[in-house]
């Protein structure tokens, strides 16, 4: 048997002499820290704990740049953001017990979101894990339990020449199709003991590609080519995967309409002739879907948002493209293709036949008129000024960063991304307090553009101690609040059903003083002077705040 060494990661002459005399001082901390240098990370987030102290000492003798918040779950909401923009491992420094179970909604978002967050943990001492009831501090039973139905995979350290390769392998794992978050787990003393393992290098994590298998791209070619009314629905596995282009040349090659989920937003031109937006909450829009003899969905499970809540029932015959095996023919029976976005839509671009429609156009300006109309009769004024006025005062490549909100629910459906991966929300877990710790991962990421965060005054107040973090950063973001003095679409929720509320009005401090109290400046505003107050903040270099008093509405749905 014989062995090609050409593709193994080699040494120079200088490490290979460092190998033989490992500096002095180090310990499993180091391990980790060295292990995601080689890896190519060059940001972490977390948050410092007792047991994870000796990651936290490594970094002082690292390079790596530590952005430290101040609750572990808007760590992970910062992380979560870092990976979508960059495409790129997030690493995440949690400690253990309370410390690790705080992040969990927000790596819960992450996997929703396919957002490739490396978790890693500490643990209780060796000697007390085994599930007995030792006593010591922040200790659970099983610790991974509470996150194994969270992540895509759990990786466990015992000893300090785990470390590397278990940190490895939950890297090439998040980085998989579908990127998700992935959990490594290292006791306390396993850290802090010393070690004279050679200074790691030459690491190697690099994720398998998920190509899609020729005779579904042979079959799907067939029956797009030959459809009468194709549509595509493209969804965000077409914007994490860098497939906008194809999509679009796909989509003008047969003439289909596309529609993009709430998760997809910017991966189709929102003026394109082609373009039904993303009113997928909208019965016109459904009826305009169902019509299709053959319905290509790109990038998405459709899921209870992206169907309109369920009552989507397509009578063609549908293509699912989907890295998520677990999604494949979930909610509909599908020609179903396992694959990344990006190399399936090649693949199809190439094997399909020109399909010319001179129709197709038309039959979008119908639909998105009905769409119009309909909105138009709801007496919505106010709403749709907000959004025109937080459009015109963001830049087109500033990404953006919306909590569950009246506004971000309004947004999903009406607002413009104009790019692709700028425009990004907790619609796929539906937590709260996502907006402004995503801001500052993103911002993080790349502090020469501005990020806006968009919150209600209910979900602010989930994240109002990172006002610190972003003045501490002097991070170039912008908070928009929109105070309505409550959970607003909870409040609508109730109303709607049971003709009044529960505890969906909330006591709220003075936003603008509270910023101010932190060293962040805020302006009070009102809809007419939205946009230029919001265009000045992020405009102005470092953090700010923009509150806006305001009682939004949602739109009527459909789906009821």
């Amino acid at each position: 048997m014989s062995h090609d060494h050409d593709d193994r990661p080699q040494l120079t002459a200088a490490q290979a002499a460092a190998v033989l005399n490992p500096p002095a001082g180090r310990n499993g901390g180091d391990l980790v820290v060295e292990t995601l240098q080689g890896l190519g990370a060059t940001t972490v987030f977390g948050l410092p704990g007792q047991h994870a102290l000796g990651m936290f000492d490594a970094l002082r003798r690292s390079s790596l740049r530590y952005v430290g918040l101040r609750v572990e779950n808007n760590a992970g909401f910062a992380a979560d953001a870092y990976g979508r923009i960059t495409g790129e491992v997030a690493p995440l420094l949690l400690s253990t017990g309370p410390g690790a179970l705080t992040s969990l909604a927000a790596l819960q978002e992450a996997a929703a979101a396919s957002a490739p967050v490396l978790a890693i943990s500490s643990q209780i001492p060796t000697p007390g894990l085994g599930g007995g009831r030792h006593g010591y501090l922040h200790e659970l039973r099983d610790q991974q339990a509470s996150v194994r139905d969270i992540v895509k995979s759990v990786h466990t350290v015992r000893t300090a020449s785990q470390i590397p390769s278990a940190i490895a392998a939950a890297w090439e794992s998040a980085l998989t199709a579908p990127h998700g978050p992935v959990w490594v787990e290292i006791p306390q003393d396993v850290l802090l003991a010393e070690t004279t393992l050679p200074v790691v290098s030459a690491m190697d994590a690099t994720p398998r590609e998920l190509y899609p298998r020729p005779e579904l791209t042979v079959a799907a070619a067939h029956l797009l080519s030959h459809a009468e009314r194709p549509v595509i629905i493209a969804g965000g596995g077409v914007v994490r995967s860098d497939a906008s282009g194809k999509l679009r040349a796909l989509a003008e090659k047969i003439d289909a309409p596309v529609v993009t989920t709430f998760g997809g937003k910017g991966a189709f031109p929102w003026e394109h002739p082609l373009s039904l937006r993303s009113w997928l909450e909208d019965r016109h829009t459904t009826d305009f879907l169902e019509d299709a003899d053959v319905l290509l969905v790109v990038g998405s499970g459709l899921g209870e948002l992206s169907s309109n809540y369920h009552t989507f029932r397509p009578r063609g015959r549908v293509i699912q493209i989907e890295a998520d095996a677990g999604k494949l023919e979930s909610n509909h029976p599908a020609l179903g293709i396992h694959s990344d976005a990006r190399e399936a839509l090649a693949d199809l671009l190439e094997a399909v036949e020109r399909r010319e429609d001179p129709d197709a156009a038309e039959r979008v300006r119908t639909v998105l008129e009905k769409v119009r109309v309909r909105i138009e009769a709801q007496d919505l004024t106010l709403e749709q000024q907000v959004l025109a006025a937080v459009r015109e005062a963001l830049p087109d490549a500033a990404p953006s960063f919306w909590d569950m909100t009246i506004l971000a629910y309004w947004a999903w459906s009406a607002f413009d991304a104009r790019r692709p991966n700028t425009m990004h929300s907790a619609q796929g877990a539906g937590g709260l307090g996502y907006g402004f710790p995503a801001a500052i991962g993103a911002a993080a990421a790349d502090p020469t553009k501005p990020v806006l965060a968009v919150s209600g005054d209910g979900g602010a107040m989930y994240s109002i101690a990172e006002l610190a973090t972003a003045r501490q950063y002097d991070l170039p973001l912008t908070w928009l609040i929109v105070d309505d003095g409550g959970y607003g679409i909870l409040r609508e929720y109730m109303t709607g059903a049971f003709g009044e509320t529960t505890g969906t009005e909330l006591a709220r401090p003075d936003f603008v003083a509270l910023a101010e109290s932190f060293g962040v400046p805020a302006v009070r505003t009102g809809p007419e002077s939205l946009a230029a107050d919001l265009g000045k903040a992020l405009a102005t270099p470092g953090p700010s705040v923009v509150v806006l008093p305001a009682l939004l509405r949602m739109f009527e749905p459909t789906h009821l």
